[in-house]
């Protein structure tokens, strides 16, 4: 089945249909309108794959992902445009521009945290760049992968854009095939897969991995208003999202009352103890890992689990050891280890102890303690004073850089990122300039080193 769908969206890109502004924008908008006709059917896949209500779903993935077609159906007439570049002065008098084209027959390949978010937005790239696409969503979220094939079918013909489902090995098949695009969502070990398989056919890619996003809380920051934002991005598809708080750092003279106002935001979130709307594990094994690893150091609060319900309550530790389980790997839960520091600059040093992370977060009433930060960590992306909420505008690109990925996507860049961009000289016929042509001469070599200078 790989085999002939891959063949058919070969031969139908190679038609040229898909290069059409009219074409895309029908595509985005057929997708658009089949999203609405089922948008029951993704609350329920959501509900059973992950327990995310009607309110976090829209939140964070259906109401996202209609923003962001909309998005594309306002700007893909300007982006499509060729872009003029000013022309260098060898080549006057003739002219240069940037144009771009789509790369051809994409494969997509999703995770299941965001399970419809992770998959369409990346498409939505696909489709308005004028590519085809094969959509592989995770294994771990069978009832939303159904939802999308659902989907996906009613909106275009497989020979457009088909979803493959299945696990390891229709992966394996997938990563076999000479596609003229990856785009690839998850951790960074199957990344690194990705990108030895991609390495064999040259195929160019983009890679959105993860690791560990590390938040500080300086002795400036609004306590109260911290913890509860730090909280907001811990239990937020509980804990399971690649931006997510990892670890917190904070300063040892407001570590007493980050500790009373995180367990008030935690109260106020969840009324009487009513944990029902938070969403639960999605697996077994990344249960079990997460629940080893609450032995991991000193629980301040929370520490609570349901193995019927895959459920972990959120859970603050105090963790002072950077070799420690819990501080070896992506946490990927609504766990939160907490370490104090007593100088900005050793939260520094401990940033650098990991790998790049996707994200960064600072809390901070201090314009020089931000600056510092910022200016002397790497990370993809960061929130001041938030934690989550940079993914919010698709005018921000969102990506990662090292470990935590190669490349980036939303909005334009989502468009940029499906498109390559050629460059092209169109010269002259009316004058040709005979300096570039033998016999070269001193004389015109002296011209040439004041034009170039």
């Amino acid at each position: 089945m790989i085999e002939n769908i891959f063949n058919t969206q070969r031969k139908f890109y190679n038609t040229g249909k898909t290069k059409s502004y009219s074409f895309r924008m029908k595509a985005l908008g057929r997708l658009k309108k089949t999203i609405l006709d089922n948008q029951e059917l993704l609350y329920q896949a959501l509900a059973l794959d992950l327990n995310k209500s009607k309110y976090e779903a829209y939140l964070c993935e259906i109401g996202i992902i209609l923003d962001e077609i909309s998005f594309h159906q306002r700007h893909l007439r300007r982006w499509m445009r060729r872009q003029a570049v000013r022309p260098s002065m060898g080549q006057l008098p003739g002219s240069c521009f940037r144009s771009p084209e789509p790369y051809g027959v994409t494969l997509i390949i999703a995770p299941w945290n965001y399970p419809v978010n992770l998959s369409l937005m990346p498409l939505i790239g696909a489709i308005s760049a004028g590519n085809t696409a094969m959509l592989k969503p995770s294994e771990y979220a069978p009832a939303t992968s159904k939802a999308l094939v659902k989907i996906i079918s009613e909106a275009f013909p497989p020979y457009y854009i088909s979803v493959i489902e299945g696990g390891v090995k229709e992966n394996s098949l997938l990563l076999k095939k000479d596609f003229d695009y990856i785009f690839f969502t998850g951790s960074p070990y199957v990344g690194k897969v990705v990108m030895e398989a991609a390495a064999k056919n040259l195929t160019p890619f983009t890679l959105e991995l993860g690791g560990k996003s590390p938040v500080i809380v300086d002795n400036t920051a609004n306590i109260k208003l911290a913890a509860r934002r730090i909280a907001f991005g811990k239990v937020i598809n509980g804990g399971q999202t690649c931006v997510a708080p990892d670890y917190l750092l904070i300063h040892e003279s407001v570590r007493e009352s980050f500790i009373r106002e995180y367990r008030s935001a935690l109260e106020s979130f969840f009324p009487r103890k009513d944990m029902s709307q938070m969403v639960t594990i999605i697996s077994d094994r990344h249960y079990k890992r997460l629940k080893g690893l609450l032995t991991d150091g000193h629980i301040i609060l929370g520490g609570q689990y349901d193995d019927q319900r895959r459920f972990i309550m959120p859970t603050l530790i105090d963790q002072e050891n950077l070799s420690s389980p819990l501080m070896r790997e992506e946490i990927f839960g609504p766990i939160l280890p907490m370490m104090t520091y007593e100088k900005l600059e050793d939260c520094i040093s401990i940033i650098e102890e990991f790998p790049k992370p996707l994200a960064l977060y600072i809390f901070s009433e201090s314009n020089r303690s931000i600056d510092l930060i910022l200016n002397n960590c790497s990370f993809g992306g960061a929130c001041i004073n938030d934690t989550i909420m940079h993914l919010a505008n698709p005018r921000l690109p969102f990506g990662g850089v090292g470990a935590s990925g190669i490349g980036s996507y939303h909005g334009k860049r989502s468009f940029e990122t499906f498109s390559h961009y050629r460059s092209i000289f169109r010269q002259s016929t009316r004058l040709d300039i005979p300096l570039r042509y033998m016999p070269y001469s001193d004389k015109n070599l002296k011209i040439i080193k004041k034009l170039l200078r």
